[in-house]
């Protein structure tokens, strides 16, 4: 079966086609940058299961979809397979050929039981590239463990990062922690992709959760692992080691304050009208001003608490880095977003109008199409003709339980 040449979409990633056994939010969610650069990007769901359970997440959820569903799978394609059976399998095989890559975001032992590796797949396409994101790792004591976010941002030293002093470990109020690996795992597949365009052969691309939860701890395990300094947590959201980075109260909010550049300081205590802050030998420099955190914090707390968060921006801005602490109504203004080319809209079946952050990546000469997420199943007729099934080959393939239970034209 030959690969089709045209592109379904415009943009730097056209003509790349990827096929994903994916669900919830990880994986879902380094997929969605692809499709929203122009990859074809082809949910591979379990019939059995009804598709990915993120459609039946809440609020916002109908019979087979979700707006949670809508925010990580927008222009994306559905073909409803089930991966356990010869004929799914005779089916995911021939997509396979006409792709670029295989990703999966699935428990770390399942993908090479469900013959999505590189081993298994090379010889129908040998530049195939197969990318894996689960918790743990495809290898290890621990691959056939499930494992989602607010459980690795407990283990892997974030939950202890987060909160205010004295007080319980805290999660993140977003899943980072998916988001981070879902970036890593696009990553590797264009790194992936790349190279097979180059050499004619693809490989295996492996990623986990915990790994990524790792990772961006950065800087904080180089001081650790380099030296044995800990970083613990501090009031109010502050960074460890720079003073004043954080957020302050004010007399009507909050607002926060990032003073990493000496003159940065300098400029805030003369707009406060703290000229012997700026004075003192004691709170020169990052070292100095860490070493008396307690006193420096202690005056600038008591000087921006007299104002409020808006007298305090105007004064400030332009010349010290500021923001408001913001909430999400504030925050996800259309008209604000549609200023930044950040607005996604497009109209649903079942939603109507869906409207949603979009890419956050300008491209010259390329504007994102948003379109909406599938449904279950909507792509498996059309896939199976332009793989050059015919009536007769689809009536096989169904009667064989490729799909599981009969998909939707």
């Amino acid at each position: 079966m030959q690969r089709r040449t045209e592109a379904r979409h415009n943009g730097p990633l056209a003509g790349m086609r990827i096929l994903a056994v994916e669900q919830f939010g990880a994986g879902p969610f380094g997929t969605l940058l692809l499709a929203d650069l122009g990859a074809e990007v082809i949910k591979i769901e379990d019939p059995a299961a009804g598709g990915d359970v993120g459609r039946r997440v809440p609020p916002g959820a109908i019979d087979g979809g979700s707006l949670y569903f809508e925010a990580f799978n927008r222009g994306k394609r559905s073909i409803a397979l089930d991966l356990t059976s010869d004929a799914g399998r005779e089916v995911f095989h021939a997509l396979v050929a006409t792709a670029d890559a295989v990703a999966n975001n699935l428990r770390g032992d399942l993908p090479a039981r469900l013959g999505l590796t590189y081993d298994a797949l090379a010889e129908i396409n040998p530049a195939i590239v197969c990318v894996s994101l689960s918790a743990y790792g495809r290898e290890g004591e621990r691959r056939a463990e499930p494992g989602y976010d607010a459980l690795v941002q407990a283990e892997a030293g974030w939950a202890s990062l987060t909160g205010e002093p004295g007080g319980p470990p805290a999660r993140s109020g977003l899943p980072m922690a998916d988001y981070a690996a879902g970036l890593l795992a696009a990553c590797g597949l264009l790194a992936g992709v790349l190279e097979a365009r180059q050499t004619g052969r693809g490989r295996n691309v492996d990623t986990s959760l915990h790994d990524a939860a790792l990772a961006m701890l950065s800087y904080q395990a180089t001081w650790w692992l380099s030296m044995g300094f800990e970083a613990t947590r501090q009031p109010l959201s502050a960074h460890p080691s720079i003073v004043p980075f954080q957020f302050f109260a004010t007399a009507d909010g909050y607002i926060a304050v990032a003073c990493a550049k000496e003159k940065f300081f300098r400029a805030l205590v003369e707009a406060m009208d703290l000229p012997e802050l700026a004075d003192r030998p004691a709170f020169h420099t990052f070292a100095d001003r860490l070493e008396h955190r307690g006193e420096v914090l202690q005056r600038l707390s008591a000087r921006l608490a007299e104002r409020t968060t808006d007298e305090w921006l105007a004064a400030l801005r332009g010349r010290v880095p500021c923001a408001p602490v913001l909430g999400l109504p504030e925050v996800l203004q259309p008209e604000m977003l549609a200023s930044r080319r950040m607005l996604a809209t497009y109209d649903h079946p079942g939603f109507g109008a869906v409207r949603s952050v979009g890419l956050p990546l300008r491209v010259t000469g390329f504007e994102p199409a948003y379109g909406a997420a599938p449904e279950l199943g909507a792509d498996t007729w059309a896939l199976l003709a332009e793989l050059g099934y015919d009536e007769t080959a689809m009536a096989r393939l169904a009667e064989a339980g490729a799909f599981g239970v009969e998909p939707a034209e």
